[in-house]
């Protein structure tokens, strides 16, 4: 018993750091870019040692892979606190906006297009990158097409992973445009956000926007 408390213990500790390392990690991307952000700036952002960083992780790109996974979680959270919403454009506009707040466990939109920048030159970053994506939108397809009684929107087979793709595509756009243009009236956003949403969940619209 005592043993295994001492490897909890232990576990969370580590935890713990490697935690505020990604998140030292991340400020230091969105400020300064990932080449330029070297291991001893994040170590110091991080307030450690840079050999202690080392002990946690080999090097950048190591360090992207575990924000990558820890984004996949904050991702299938977002995923299902979009599935239980009666309002899904107002949520999507609350979700772009709590990406800029500040809150290290979520991915800014500055972050998110520098990791995205960094997939074009490092292969296993690209690899991880569009193992999200994938995992993301495979996700995003379950959802739009369980029924009604389970959460979803009864979509067909044949029609959700286009309409999952649309959907995470819209999403990305709506956070780059936030980003870019924070005073954007939010009225206007969610009434145009409406009407894009309204047509990517209805199963009776075809690929042309109208009903058959």
């Amino acid at each position: 018993m005592k043993n295994d408390v001492q490897t909890n213990k232990a576990e969370s500790r580590t935890q713990a750091q490697q935690d505020r390392i990604l998140a030292a990690a991340q400020t230091c991307f969105v400020r300064s870019g990932f080449h330029a952000a070297s291991m001893a700036t994040i170590a110091e952002t991080a307030g450690m040692s840079a050999g202690l960083i080392y002990r946690y992780f080999d090097n950048k790109s190591a360090i992207v892979l575990a924000i990558i996974e820890q984004q996949l979680e904050v991702a299938r959270t977002n995923i299902r606190q979009m599935r239980s919403s009666d309002d899904l454009a107002a949520r999507i506009v609350e979700h772009c906006d709590e990406a800029e707040c500040g809150d290290e466990t979520r991915m800014s939109t500055a972050l998110f297009l520098e990791m995205s920048a960094e997939a074009t030159r490092d292969p296993q970053i690209a690899e991880a990158v569009q193992r999200f994506d994938s995992m993301v939108r495979s996700e995003v397809e379950d959802w739009l097409s369980r029924s009604a009684d389970k959460g979803g929107y009864g979509l067909p087979k044949e029609i959700a992973p286009a309409r999952a793709l649309m959907l995470v595509c819209l999403i990305e756009g709506v956070k780059v445009r936030v980003a870019r243009e924070p005073n954007l009236d939010q009225d206007t956003l969610r009434r145009a956000l409406a009407e894009m949403v309204t047509a990517l969940v209805d199963p009776a619209c075809t690929g042309s926007g109208v009903r058959p």
